[in-house]
């Protein structure tokens, strides 16, 4: 009887805010912090960001040669054809990349569809957390929005959605498990992006 008057009360904190807000922030760091945990045990995150600006030095090189065949005929087809041997070489490590990236997922990804799919009925359309703007403006968020009057409640899907994406840019820096550029890496990432949508020009 005490028991179930445990389980009874217990259920009704953790689905009530801001309970259920706390709740939901707690369950999204575990997760969080086990698919790191596993990152920094099971991924060399050095050794993938030594290969990432070695393929991104590689991709801006590109641009480099390509602005040669104007200039110098040979020399351009000279570094074009070092360039492609290259990248066959670095193509290689990129799926080599991808690949120790999808072992943390690969072993957290089928226990957590089945923990999300026992916690998750649990809370239905009830309200989780209050957002602080409108719900609606943001992506994939605005269906999940329950009915509660002028207040912006948002449910257990959309608050648990909104947690991961703030712990995922969070816990990783402070795991050092990241594998992003310091020191301009967004405008290198641009570059990089850039120069790897260009086509040699056939001569």
């Amino acid at each position: 009887m005490l028991f179930l008057l445990f389980q009874v009360t217990f259920r009704e904190l953790i689905t009530t805010p801001p309970g259920s807000m706390i709740f939901v922030i707690l369950m999204g760091l575990t997760t969080t912090l086990i698919s790191q945990g596993l990152t920094k045990w099971l991924v060399d995150t050095e050794e993938v960001e030594r290969k990432q600006k070695q393929i991104r030095a590689h991709e801006e090189e590109k641009e480099k040669i390509i602005k040669l065949a104007e200039i110098d005929v040979n020399r351009y087809m000279k570094q074009r054809k070092r360039w492609e041997r290259k990248d066959v070489v670095l193509k290689k490590s990129q799926q080599s990349i991808s690949m120790q990236r999808m072992k943390p997922m690969c072993i957290t990804f089928i226990p957590m569809i089945i923990i999300f799919s026992i916690i998750s009925p649990m809370f239905g359309a009830l309200p989780v957390a209050c957002s602080p703007m409108n719900p609606e403006l943001i992506p994939f968020i605005g269906p999940t929005i329950v009915a509660t009057g002028s207040a912006p409640w948002i449910s257990f899907t959309a608050w648990y959605m909104l947690c991961s994406l703030g712990l995922n840019s969070v816990v990783p820096r402070l795991l050092k498990t990241t594998t992003q550029t310091t020191g301009g890496g967004f405008s290198q990432m641009m570059s990089g992006q850039k120069a790897k949508a260009l086509e040699f020009p056939d001569i």
